[in-house]
């Protein structure tokens, strides 16, 4: 069986950055993964589960697990010397990891949620990491970052992935190259290769959205779900599964054959997801395994961002469930 490391070796001819720096950033990644699955599998034993009284920049309650996945991955990038910044979901501004920021054209800048669908850790519901990451491009002889390195389209970015903690521990990424899953053997630590070359099936018949907030949507999403409830040629409607985990209900659906569906709502018109740490790595994956993302109008990877916490409406999943939505709205 391939080991990440292997797999990334042996398909060099398709990343047209270093290899040695794409090595580095999977060991990162890789480590902090496997202290997070760590955490999050005696998580009931410890005093890391439950809230910490604390809010994030986002308004919403920071989980203990929160907090140590955000100091895991900083210091795993910091001693890899090859990330020059980091954005978190759980900062309010970008952090430099070293004085000497961008010294060399084989630093990058990372964007991470270093835990999603946190609020799920306590009913042991699955919770995932993503990452995304762009190439630094240095300014003239300024090597010193702004806000603007990290405000970039998702179209440029140059490796997004997940990592989903659940029954097992899977490693997903792209390079703009298809999409590979990797499980984590936890008796030696180590990524093998499990899902090559994934894509969307051709079979698709799963619909992903809370239908709590019903009465919030907008007449073109209500008229969708209207339609996924009607019976359909092979005499069965399309089947709602919602686990309010971004990265469980999307790897399910890139799997089984499903589209995700997060609107803007009277209480959200904005949309609630961040674009640079959830919908632009997501929808990356997305394209890369033949299907479509959009915000309900255009196509993700095409916006430009203007905050680092910026929210979207987000919607994913096969061309032609998307393709369908886009109907009726």
């Amino acid at each position: 069986m391939y080991t990440l490391g292997e797999f990334i070796i042996d398909n060099k001819k398709y990343f047209s950055h270093s290899i040695e720096s794409l090595l580095r950033l999977f060991s990162a990644i890789k480590l902090a993964a496997k202290a997070i699955h760590k955490e999050v599998n005696k998580a009931g034993l410890t005093k890391n589960i439950g809230s910490s009284g604390k809010t994030n920049i986002q308004g919403e309650k920071q989980q203990k697990l929160d907090f140590f996945a955000h100091n895991i991955f900083i210091n795993s990038f910091r001693n890899r010397d090859v990330v020059c910044g980091i954005a978190s979901e759980e900062s309010k501004n970008f952090i430099i990891l070293n004085k000497k920021e961008c010294t060399s054209d084989n630093k990058y800048i990372v964007l991470i949620d270093p835990l999603d669908g946190s609020s799920n850790i306590d009913v042991n519901v699955p919770i995932g990491t993503i990452f995304s990451v762009y190439k630094y491009k240095k300014k003239y002889n300024n090597y010193h970052l702004t806000i603007n390195d990290f405000l970039q389209k998702g179209y440029k970015q140059i490796l997004a992935g997940y990592i989903i903690y659940g029954s097992s521990t899977i490693l997903v990424y792209t390079t703009g190259n298809g999409v590979h899953g990797f499980t984590l053997d936890p008796s030696i630590g180590t990524f093998y290769l499990s899902h090559p070359n994934i894509v969307f099936p051709n079979e698709n018949k799963i619909y992903s959205i809370n239908d709590g907030n019903y009465v919030k949507f907008s007449n073109g999403i209500k008229k969708y779900i209207k339609y996924c409830h009607k019976e359909k040629k092979n005499g069965m409607p399309y089947t709602a599964r919602y686990i309010g985990s971004l990265v469980g209900d999307f790897h399910r659906n890139m799997i089984k054959g499903g589209i995700y569906i997060y609107p803007n709502t009277s209480l959200y018109p904005m949309g609630k997801l961040r674009l640079l740490y959830e919908c632009n790595p997501i929808a990356f994956i997305t394209e890369q395994a033949g299907g479509k993302a959009i915000d309900g109008h255009k196509r993700i990877l095409e916006i430009k961002p203007i905050d680092l916490h910026q929210r979207t409406p987000f919607i994913c999943g096969p061309k032609n469930m998307v393709s369908k939505l886009e109907e009726f709205i």
